[in-house]
């Protein structure tokens, strides 16, 4: 049996050197903490983790379609996203409706994508860069394709902010109060469907609900105000995903593991101190829909 040395994973000798050298990394990954951490709020308030474990399976399919056709992956990407957005957006105006469709359309996307991985011929890392990130190859071209789409996104987002929020809190109060409930749910399908394509690049497939789903779970254990969810779900994902790439860089192992699991260590810290605070009778202001603005 082969042992395995913790000076064998574990390397910081250069690691001031190298630091230079992912500078595009912890951009994009600051970047998509940002967009993780926005859209992970709503993905909460409207009990949406399912949509995106079932987006991010389309996700995958789409770039390795891309790759076996030699083609942009980050495209591919985005493609299966958008795609399985519009359909989710189309069909699941429930949620039983909502969930048979992902049901329906999770399986049919992995094995899509494990059947275009099986007919690609080139380097296996790519292969398993597509399920746990990679982050790390991030070249000038791919940074400014990133830091487009994240832009278009969160000028999205925060043009929608306000009824999109009143809808998730309450879309009856919503509906009745003029805000158009039924079309904002397409709308932000395509906006989460655009932020599972860019967060498969860093955490890949399999690990996507760590950037988009665990970071808001984590500040709603803490705090139920308007405000300060968004912020401190923001600042979880941040440290997250920027502490992955720098802890990553001195070790041998990829870099999802390390964005999880201080992810996962967030969202337990948050959980004990709701509990001490709910204990404690430790008040918090709840969301008010009635106190939220139509327009």
């Amino acid at each position: 049996m082969t042992h395995v040395q913790l000076s064998d994973v574990v390397d910081f000798r250069d690691y001031f050197e190298l630091l230079p050298l992912v500078r595009n990394s912890l951009l994009a990954g600051a970047v998509l903490g940002l967009l993780g951490g926005l859209v992970g709020t709503f993905v909460i308030a409207r009990d949406l983790p399912f949509a995106v474990h079932g987006i991010a399976e389309l996700s995958f399919a789409g770039a390795s379609g891309a790759l076996l056709l030699g083609v942009s992956v980050t495209t591919g990407s985005i493609i299966g996203s958008l795609a399985a957005a519009l359909v989710l957006g189309m069909l699941g105006v429930r949620a039983r409706d909502r969930n048979s469709a992902i049901g329906v359309l999770m399986p049919f996307g992995l094995g899509l994508g494990v059947l275009f991985l099986s007919l690609y011929k080139g380097r296996a890392a790519n292969k398993f860069g597509l399920l746990t990130g990679q982050i790390v190859a991030v070249d000038s071209t791919q940074l400014g394709a990133l830091l487009v789409t994240a832009a278009v996104v969160l000028v999205a987002l925060l043009v929608v902010w306000r009824p999109l929020l009143f809808a998730s809190v309450d879309p009856d109060v919503a509906a009745a109060r003029g805000v158009p409930v039924r079309a904002l749910g397409p709308v932000f399908m395509l906006l989460l469907g655009l932020s599972v394509a860019l967060a498969v690049q860093v955490v890949g497939a399999l690990l996507v609900l760590s950037l988009l789903v665990t970071p808001a779970a984590a500040a709603m254990r803490v705090t139920a105000s308007p405000l300060r969810v968004p912020l401190l779900s923001v600042a979880f994902a941040v440290i997250s995903v920027v502490g992955g790439i720098l802890v990553a860089l001195g070790t041998s192992v990829p870099i999802s593991p390390y964005v999880t699991t201080i992810s996962f260590a967030l969202y337990l810290a948050c959980r004990a101190l709701g509990a001490v605070r709910l204990r404690r009778g430790w008040g918090g202001r709840r969301t008010d829909p009635s106190a939220l603005p139509a327009h």
